[in-house]
């Protein structure tokens, strides 16, 4: 049983670990990459909020950029994992949804 559990749980983080694809972009890329620790509605969760009025509403672009990178904290590095292009989507989609 302990076996199969550290299996389960190896296939679950690799697969949390892998890129979404080079095809995937913007509302799609943050759909399967970020809302499961900030939130479907960037309410926050178990990673902060990035919606209206949060603190990443006052970032840059390019220090949204850099944290997606580095993943400061307790947050996964992406840096490996995001073409510049992919980056750039996310944070169009992200400031398109800050807007109130």
């Amino acid at each position: 049983m302990r076996v199969f559990a550290a299996s389960l749980v190896f296939v679950f983080v690799a697969a949390a670990c892998s890129g979404p694809g080079n095809d995937v972009f913007g509302a799609d890329l943050y759909s399967s990459s970020c809302a499961h620790c900030h939130g479907s509605d960037l309410a926050g969760g178990i990673g902060p909020p990035l919606g209206p009025g949060s603190n990443a509403a006052t970032l840059t672009d390019e220090q949204i950029i850099d944290v997606i990178r580095i993943g400061p904290g307790a947050m996964t590095s992406f840096g490996d994992r995001f073409t510049d292009v992919q980056l750039e989507s996310l944070v169009e989609y992200l400031r398109a949804e800050q807007i109130p």
